[in-house]
């Protein structure tokens, strides 16, 4: 028998076989095939790791779905939890919130100066579809611009939002969003190089911006580096040209940073290594460390103050949960007082030289890209060609040989089509942040064995 983890009753012990059943036989998993769930199941965890039922214990390499910021448990956010727990775990949004109110001016410090006001949710896809709608009504214009290898959330307007294939499925959508390509200078679509290429890649944005007519687009909607489409990022001027773009034609600069927020890429926000201040920003998963559910779309002075005489057609039932918004004050305490965003960046710069190393060894490495404990590997059958060892949406045996290889010798790591994403926690210690690149680097092999010589 297993420790406690609950059934029907929370007192009940719970075996290995009869929570697996459970799992498989009441639960529906997202982003699968059903009866090819098999997943273990996980009933703790401590820093930079985490361990199932089996007593097997993983080095989280993701930090789960590179939102887990703060590792597993960490102590401040647990207290925080439970301290708000005791004395108020609920008011609806209607009433004022002392955590929400903390929060949101906490916030405020820490991000760039233009951005005032805090509108939260219950998470990332919330909060895409809360900014969509806001620019939409300040704007008094339809049309957005994103771009094709993007994610914003699995929700109607957020999945449309999205360039990802996972949006294939759920088509048409919601109306009035046109896509762009990428500034992906490893594979650029317009079969140029940087920095000769006066960055085509922006000014395909504002061609489409022309086509389009910036009278009937409200905003261009942006991740600042991209995250699960392959940790893509832009040269250096991209993103403070997409910034005068904007400007420019009174057209709203939206960045998500749901994935890049909080530290993960070595600065509080990813935009800010370019110095660039969007007119709102989306945040969710490192916002909490993960604890609690929570999103958040901040907004600039300009964007808060139409909303003072007008009526904010927004709300949700958990809007502001005080349980998630302590969370968030005990998560930003630990960033700021372990100094864990300059930790990233420190941790991150060893990562990318340990990689990149790995490069000049390994011919299946056709790129190594990223900012901070953010980073791709991507797998190519023919550094020359390029060919990807998986092919765009689609799935190698091989990489899944490493991901299973990788865990059966207690390192998680996450792949996606052909490269793998390195993400984890900012508490990572250097010498497990090292144990998991030593392993990396020997699973490397499964990739070389397909490589075209």
């Amino acid at each position: 028998m297993c420790p406690q983890i609950g059934g029907t009753d929370p007192q009940e012990q719970i075996s290995h076989e009869r929570a697996r059943q459970m799992e498989t036989e009441y639960v529906l998993h997202s982003w699968t095939v059903q009866s090819q769930y098999q997943a273990p199941t996980i009933i703790g965890g401590k820093g930079a790791t985490f361990w199932d039922m089996d007593g097997h214990q993983y080095l989280d390499f993701s930090s789960q779905a590179m939102c887990n910021n703060l590792g597993h448990q960490h102590p401040k956010v647990v207290q925080a939890i439970q301290r708000q727990a005791e004395q108020l775990y609920f008011v609806q949004c209607a009433w004022g919130s002392l955590p929400r109110a903390q929060l949101a001016y906490k916030l405020a410090q820490i991000a760039p100066a233009n951005l005032v006001k805090t509108f939260f949710t219950n998470g990332g896809a919330e909060a895409n579809e809360n900014a969509l709608k806001f620019a939409r009504m300040y704007t008094g214009k339809h049309k957005v611009i994103t771009r094709y290898r993007s994610y914003h959330g699995a929700s109607a307007g957020a999945i449309t939002l999205s360039g990802d294939p996972r949006r294939w499925a759920v088509e048409p959508g919601v109306p009035g969003v046109i896509r762009a390509l990428d500034p992906y200078c490893y594979r650029c679509s317009f079969g140029l190089s940087y920095p000769s290429c006066g960055l085509r890649c922006v000014e395909h944005i504002r061609e489409l911006l022309m086509l389009e007519g910036p009278d009937h687009v409200a905003a261009i909607f942006v991740e600042p580096i991209v995250g699960s489409n392959g940790i893509i990022v832009p040269p250096d001027g991209y993103m403070q040209q997409l910034r005068e773009i904007c400007t420019q034609n009174n057209v709203l600069l939206i960045c998500d940073e749901v994935m890049t927020g909080f530290g993960r890429t070595g600065k509080w926000f990813a935009c800010q290594h370019w110095d660039v201040e969007p007119d709102m920003m989306v945040l969710a998963k490192g916002l909490t460390g993960a604890a609690v559910p929570l999103g958040a779309v901040m907004v600039s002075r300009q964007i808060a103050d139409y909303f003072q005489d007008k009526m904010l057609y927004a709300g949700l039932t958990y809007l502001g949960h005080p349980l998630a918004c302590a969370a968030s004050l005990g998560a930003i305490q630990a960033y700021e007082e372990e100094n864990l965003i300059e930790r990233s960046r420190v941790l991150g710069d060893h990562m990318l030289a340990r990689l990149r190393q790995m490069q000049e060894h390994h011919p299946s490495i056709g790129d190594v890209r990223g900012k901070g404990l953010f980073a791709a590997v991507e797998l190519v059958k023919d550094r020359q060609t390029r060919e990807p060892l998986a092919p765009f949406n689609g799935n190698s045996p091989v990489i899944g040989r490493m991901v299973a290889a990788g865990r059966a010798c207690g390192v998680s790591f996450s792949a996606r089509w052909n490269f793998f994403i390195l993400a984890p926690p900012l508490v990572i210690t250097e010498k497990e942040l090292d144990t998991g690149l030593d392993l990396f680097d020997e699973l490397l092999a499964y990739a070389d064995a397909e490589v075209v010589h």
